[in-house]
């Protein structure tokens, strides 16, 4: 188990994170207030620093949606 140092390093690093990328921070509440239902396709794309992207794409099921819902519970 994390100990008050741990946790309060990991606060640090979110803060942080946080200042960096805002939109990034916003887009993730937006969706977790929206919710995503079954159905959703999730697309990510990363760049690397040459220009080459990579992309990968999902479809949610059921069982998604059950094990966000699963987390969002261990809060």
């Amino acid at each position: 188990m994390p100990g008050p140092q741990d946790i309060l390093k990991i606060m640090a690093m979110k803060n942080q994170f946080e200042g960096n990328h805002p939109k990034m921070v916003s887009f993730f509440k937006d969706m977790a207030t929206k919710g995503v239902k079954e159905g959703t396709v999730i697309e990510i794309t990363v760049t690397d620093p040459d220009g080459n992207p990579t992309t990968a794409s999902m479809k949610v099921q059921a069982s998604d949606v059950e094990m966000i819902e699963q987390l969002k519970n261990l809060r």
